[in-house]
């Protein structure tokens, strides 16, 4: 069912950066509405990694990316923001105080800001260039995402790449696979180095087999169903790893969709915006989380947490020109009932 929504701020995208924006928003007493592509909230937390552990929120040691998810819908709760999900934003228009946005099923929302919250955009990964590959993709013996940790258990697994997903799928799977094995092309990983420190630890222990440096070069199997992995360097030395499941980490593709076509300013398919106020080359149109750069910038969520922040007290004026802003701490101020 089409639905027309007016609100004080649309926000395009309902992964974790785009969740908060809704609590920050209310506290500042101004509506919003999530729009996301994907049928539910959180994003790739949902959608790729639900069990995927995240070290880096503040007071969570360790939390897992779904339960993370858990915990900020019990916190915009209150706020009680509408939600268009399985829809795709395809025009926007319009001058700060009046946006126009209309999606793929023809819905039409009436704001005064927009943020754009669109993390990698329409994300995919990265397939490895293997022979056969889509057999075993269809089989499920090579995956992208881990849904269930539980899945793997007692299987041999191998992992390749060399970024954070590689090193904490490995760390995450050590205690549940019968086995697994990490390709990467070198012994250096592009990972926190606090994890990447684990990895080493975990492997001097023998509860990880690195295999370095080398990288994937074949799969080996039948009717889809693996059995081998082949690896090889780059001076042409080939080692065959038994294995149940491949796990390639290799990244995943970009594309902003009709986001590109907005005549927003962008970089390398990212929003270029101010570091200060997280808005874009366009008045009154904000970006936040992944699909945001500018000078310093880090991909994490707790920064995406920040740039929300303040964003919102930037669109602030936006919704309530000439109403001075005079920020409070949530300690003393409260939810807003």
């Amino acid at each position: 069912m089409t639905q027309n929504i007016t609100t004080d701020i649309a926000i395009i995208g309902a992964g974790p950066v785009g969740m908060f924006a809704v609590f920050e928003a209310g506290m500042l007493r101004m509506t919003s509405v999530l729009i996301d592509a994907l049928g539910e909230a959180g994003g790739q937390c949902t959608a790729l990694y639900p069990e995927k552990p995240i070290y880096d929120i503040p007071a969570h040691p360790a939390i897992a990316a779904g339960a993370l998810i858990s915990q900020l819908e019990e916190q915009i709760a209150p706020f009680a923001a509408p939600r268009l999900f399985g829809r795709r934003v395809e025009t926007l228009s319009g001058t700060p105080g009046d946006f126009k946005l209309t999606t793929d099923k023809g819905d039409t929302i009436r704001a005064k800001a927009v943020l754009i919250a669109a993390g990698a955009g329409a994300f995919g990964p990265n397939r490895p260039p293997l022979d056969g590959l889509e057999a075993f993709e269809s089989s499920g013996t090579v995956q992208y995402y881990v849904r269930r940790r539980e899945d793997l258990r007692g299987k041999r697994v191998v992992i390749a790449g060399g970024g954070d997903s590689a090193v904490d799928w490995a760390l995450a799977l050590k205690d549940i696979a019968a086995r697994v094995m990490v390709v990467h092309r070198r012994p250096k990983f592009r990972a926190a180095p606090e994890t990447a420190a684990q990895l080493d630890a975990a492997a001097a222990a023998g509860e990880i087999d690195m295999v370095i440096p080398y990288q994937l070069s074949g799969l080996r199997g039948d009717a889809g169903q693996l059995t081998g992995v082949e690896v090889a360097t780059l001076s042409g030395e080939t080692r065959m790893l038994q294995a149940d499941i491949l796990l390639p980490f290799f990244g995943l593709s970009m594309d902003l969709g009709p986001i590109a076509g907005w005549g927003l300013d962008l970089e390398r398919s990212h929003l270029r915006v101010d570091a200060a106020t997280c808005q874009t080359s366009t008045p009154g149109i904000f970006a936040i989380g992944d699909v945001a750069t500018y000078p310093g910038k880090l991909k994490l969520i707790l920064q995406g947490f920040s740039e929300a922040a303040m964003a919102c007290h930037a669109i602030h004026p936006i919704v309530h020109p000439g109403e001075a802003l005079h920020f409070e701490y949530s300690t003393s101020k409260g939810v807003p009932g």
